[in-house]
């Protein structure tokens, strides 16, 4: 956490924005550190996910890309799920997102299918609604595995260069 809060405020948003694009969103939660611990930055990172406007929202959702599933899924679920994505960005303007985090990989192809199918009955307010909650849910996964991943980053990254998207392959899909 001491090396999160040591980052550059351009730093930190820019690893931020990466783990929700709303800008306002990163630049809230970067502009309030220090954070005691990673529970006070994802505890912070929840109430900046709830105060998102509509504008925040739409700016967060259009950043993200369709859930997708992991390497040796069986072709016809690929099938179906690119036409299931295609279908809800038509419908709702944005990709589906959804957090997966804490499912194991062998159901994550069940859960993403049901779920793009589930929602895909939803009014669209109650979806965005939806998406707004699982957004904030990705962000949460985000940042924990940033707090994994960024000592080890930092100890990589020259000094003075700054930190770029490249550097932390962010984010694959977490869901």
């Amino acid at each position: 956490m001491t090396r999160f809060n040591a980052l550059s405020h351009e730093d930190a948003h820019a690893i931020l924005v990466h783990c929700c694009g709303s800008r306002r969103w990163a630049h809230r939660v970067a502009t309030h550190r220090p954070y005691p611990d990673a529970a006070s930055l994802l505890a912070a990172a929840d109430e900046a996910s709830y105060d998102l406007s509509q504008a925040d929202l739409t700016e967060a959702l259009s950043s993200e890309f369709p859930a997708e599933l992991g390497h040796g899924a069986p072709y016809a679920a690929l099938l179906a799920l690119d036409a299931a994505h295609a279908e809800y960005e038509r419908t709702f303007g944005h990709a589906f997102v959804i957090c997966l985090a804490g499912h194991p990989p062998e159901e994550r192809a069940d859960q993403l299918l049901g779920a793009i199918r589930r929602r895909m009955t939803h009014e669209i307010d109650e979806e965005r609604a939806i998406s707004a909650d699982e957004l904030r849910r990705l962000a949460q996964a985000r940042l924990a595995d940033l707090m994994d991943r960024l000592p080890r980053l930092l100890d990589r990254a020259a000094p003075g260069d700054g930190l770029f998207a490249a550097d932390f392959g962010l984010f694959s899909p977490v869901g």
